[in-house]
């Protein structure tokens, strides 16, 4: 590894891409959140030039995976260019987990499987799941499950019933 290099921890946010017809860069965004304070997290736009690792990356990550990318952070050279990590090597820390399939019980998996049309939110060291249907699931980046509400308003009191039992 070269020296200066930095690590750096996030959940992936959205599809990744291919940056080539081949397959050989890719191109994807992750959300690192040093603290479980909403305004310190950061989106940043990751790109991976090894075409081995870009194949991974195209094929294998989901949105929600937690990563640990390592690499060189790279400024803008001019004011309209942005900023953008290039990554040399990445590891999955953790599957974004999902509910089993209907009937199969509770169980969770680490096996990525949930459709286009979910939408998938960090929320600090929370994993919330909205369906088109309007519920919102909610578990913790471990695979705790937390709850579900279709109220929105009452996330708030869903977390901290569930951090109190937890702590008693």
């Amino acid at each position: 590894m070269d020296t200066g290099a930095i690590a750096l921890d996030g959940y992936l946010v959205e599809e990744t891409v291919p940056g080539d017809i081949d397959f050989s860069t890719a191109r994807f965004r992750i959300e690192i959140s040093p603290t479980d304070e909403r305004t310190d997290q950061m989106v940043l736009p990751c790109s991976v030039n090894d075409p081995e690792l870009a194949r991974f990356v195209v094929s294998h990550l989901q949105p929600g995976d937690l990563l640990r990318v390592t690499g060189f952070m790279r400024l803008p050279r001019t004011p309209d260019a942005p900023i953008w990590f290039e990554v040399l090597t990445l590891e999955l820390l953790a599957s974004v987990p999902v509910q089993a399939p209907a009937g199969q019980g509770d169980a969770f998996t680490a096996e990525p499987t949930i459709g286009a049309d979910v939408l998938i939110e960090r929320y600090g060291r929370y994993l919330l799941v909205h369906d088109p249907v309007g519920v919102t699931y909610v578990w913790t980046q471990t695979g705790a499950w937390v709850g579900e509400t279709e109220d929105l308003t009452a996330l708030a009191d869903l977390l901290r019933a569930f951090e109190h039992h937890q702590g008693g």
